[in-house]
């Protein structure tokens, strides 16, 4: 069957894009899906294995910092749509070495936007499909919010960690090609998401896989921040919906309305766990470890979904509750998975299966 579009979903190794790269190729069997990952610690292709022989998916191994590959890529596949999520998200990370996010975030984003808007303009497209480079983002770059209000889509940008800047110059980036240019461009800013496939040095699968192990479970500070918690396969249905539906050159929040101090997350958690694992309830408990807080930690995020809910249509399909079960529920049944991404034994053989290409 011939495919009516060509897609690259940058990051599609990693925890949200493979979601998203999981959707796409099972929902739209005309559509050739093409996951472009550097394979970095938390890209992993043993989040797709159950898409892999997939007709209608390939997976292309590079790095979007790379601009002569970049450009010799799009230049052969003439790609008409990007949905663009791959990024170096780790706050922590970025405070330790700005610069990886600099060159991933922000020059990355710069090499696909420029050979994106070249296969747009080159009058010899064979594409018949409108053109769409979808810039996916974070709630960070509004930087911190005190104890009420909600970050909707024209709150001004104020990013207060190296990682948040580099992801609002990104979003800026991609603005200007719009405006410039006129690149057809949409664009999302998304709450923190939780689900099953996510790099455990995040709060949530930390905490699973630490409260399993019987090892301290790390907050920062008092544990008073809030975080709005959005369930990963509501981001990706929002992804989904956005990039079929939404209106060229608009920005759309993503959040979960559903906000948590960390402290009252973990501590929920830990009661599920206990129950999960036979335990005594109170027992995970025990196991919670108050750590200095991160440099410039923010207090509070919360994400106004409104415009995507009402003119879109979106809304989330679960409770925090139920999304969270889920969650414990495919950690516990996938300690191969986990054991191989927190060991990097997969990377041995990725390594070696893409050294000679």
């Amino acid at each position: 069957m011939p495919f009516n579009r060509k897609i690259l979903i940058t990051g599609g190794a990693g925890f949200i894009g493979s979601h998203v790269v999981r959707r796409f190729v099972k929902n739209y069997p005309q559509y050739h899906i093409f996951n472009l990952d550097k394979l970095t610690y938390a890209g992993n292709l043993e989040n797709l294995k159950d898409t892999s022989e997939a007709s209608n998916y390939t997976f292309i191994r590079g790095d979007i910092v790379d601009q002569t590959f970049i450009d010799e890529l799009f230049a052969v596949e003439k790609f008409d749509a990007v949905i663009h999520l791959a990024a170096e998200s780790h706050v922590d990370r970025s405070i330790t070495n700005p610069l990886d996010f600099i060159m991933t975030n922000i020059v990355g984003t710069v090499n696909l936007l420029n050979a994106a808007k070249s296969v747009w303009q080159n009058p010899n497209s064979q594409s018949q499909t409108p053109f769409l480079f979808y810039h996916v983002s974070t709630d960070e770059v509004y930087g911190s919010l005190g104890k009420t209000g909600l970050f909707k889509e024209s709150t001004p940008y104020d990013p207060r960690s190296p990682y948040s800047a580099s992801k609002a110059s990104s979003d800026h980036l991609v603005m200007a090609y719009h405006h410039t240019y006129k690149l057809p461009v949409v664009m999302s800013n998304c709450s923190n998401n939780y689900g099953s496939h996510h790099f455990p040095e995040k709060l949530i699968p930390l905490a699973i896989n630490n409260i399993k192990n019987n090892k301290p479970v790390p907050v920062y500070g008092k544990g008073e921040n809030v975080r709005d918690w959005l369930f990963v396969e509501d981001h990706a249905a929002a992804i989904d919906l956005i990039f079929h539906k939404g209106k060229i050159g608009e920005t759309y929040n993503v959040g979960g309305n559903n906000e948590w101090k960390n402290i009252d997350l973990i501590k929920l958690l830990c009661d599920v766990m206990d129950k999960k694992l036979n335990r005594e309830r109170g027992t995970s408990e025990k196991l919670i470890t108050y750590v200095t807080d991160r440099p410039g930690h923010d207090l509070r995020y919360a994400i106004d979904s409104s415009k995507l809910q009402n003119e879109l249509g979106w809304k989330p399909s679960v409770t925090f509750e139920q999304g969270l079960e889920k969650t414990v529920n495919w950690f516990l049944a996938n300690e191969e998975w986990l054991n191989n991404v927190t060991s990097g034994n997969y990377q041995h053989y990725y390594e070696k299966m893409y050294s000679n290409r």
